[in-house]
């Protein structure tokens, strides 16, 4: 897979996500988010799901665990992702390099 491909899978998984996203929770997870709403007293409990995909985000980044699973999966990391073009487009790696077995001044 590729960097094209993780695009696409995106836009596939935002399409899927509606504005209304419904969740099922366990008895444990509706505990804590019982617990979370009583001691953070927030406008909306969905608010607390909200920054609890914000706080896993950031956490998945920070210890490269995204970029493990991307890695993976797809062959890029999250900055590869970001800036649109892998690290070896970016350093200009990419295509192969032309090799005459008779030019050899500048090989060492």
């Amino acid at each position: 897979m590729s960097l094209e491909d993780l695009q696409e899978d995106i836009e596939a998984a935002y399409g899927d996500f509606d504005d209304e996203f419904a969740l099922s929770i366990d008895r444990e997870t509706r505990n804590e988010l019982a617990m979370l709403s009583v001691a953070l007293d927030p406008d909306d409990p969905d608010e607390l799901v909200r920054r609890a995909v914000h706080m896993l985000f950031q956490s998945t980044v920070d210890r490269g665990t995204l970029d493990f699973h991307l890695r993976s999966s797809y062959d890029c990391t999250y900055d590869e992702y970001l800036s649109g073009m892998t690290f070896d487009q970016m350093t200009g790696n990419d295509f192969p390099q032309q090799q005459d077995k008779d030019d050899r001044r500048y090989q060492f």
